[in-house]
């Protein structure tokens, strides 16, 4: 059996953006501020990579934390896009839910779901699983809400229309570990300590800000 070595994935959304444009707007202030302390949270992290999706708010948001550590190279890459993972059938949700999930879903583009399910394949081949080799591997990711629940329910071995309901604040961080010889694990999700009170839980409702 080949070496492998553990890979410690970091999964950021990105911050909070304006909605200008066809493919969303940058970072305002706050955005820029999220990213900026998300970085320096994550400084004293052996980061290597910094991967990140090809709109602007998350190309932003991974230049600003890029610029807090010290010998981690970053780059866009398709897999960290925004786009539908998978889309369930009716008959695999639960009957209390599935009517609203499915009116959830129902704004997505033909596009977005042609082209999800195999971005979300080549998105768990990439960045999931121990790594070759004798060297831990520490890498970001900075992406959208969809791959972050989509990760998540990957690494938990959960039904595939589970990535619902797994959702991120801006900037919040959730880290994933993937080790031989035992189940790969969630070591954070969706945390935001390193946010002041009033930089967090942006993106989200205000019913489910806890």
């Amino acid at each position: 059996m080949p070496d492998t070595a553990t890979r410690y994935l970091y999964l950021a959304r990105h911050g909070e953006a304006t909605s200008d444009g066809p493919d969303g707007g940058g970072l305002p202030a706050a955005g820029r501020r999220q990213a900026v302390l998300l970085g320096r949270r994550l400084a004293d992290r052996p980061i290597t990579a910094v991967h990140h999706g090809p709109l602007p708010r998350a190309a932003q948001t991974a230049r600003l934390i890029g610029e807090q550590l010290r010998r981690a190279a970053v780059s866009a890459c398709e897999e960290a896009d925004d786009y539908v993972p998978y889309l369930p059938a009716a008959d695999e949700l639960p009957t209390d839910s599935a009517e609203f999930l499915l009116q959830f879903l129902s704004g997505a583009s033909a596009e977005e779901l042609a082209r999800g399910p195999e971005l979300a394949r080549r998105a768990v081949e990439r960045f999931t699983g121990p790594v070759p080799g004798g060297e831990e591997r520490h890498e970001l990711v900075v992406t959208h809400a969809f791959l972050v629940g989509w990760l998540v329910r990957h690494t938990l071995d959960a039904p595939r229309w589970r990535w619902l309901g797994l959702n991120a604040a801006n900037a919040a961080l959730t880290v994933l570990r993937f080790t031989s010889g035992r189940p790969s694990s969630v070591l954070l999700l969706n945390d935001q300590g390193h946010l002041p009170e009033d930089l967090r839980w942006t993106g989200f409702p205000p019913e489910l800000r806890i």
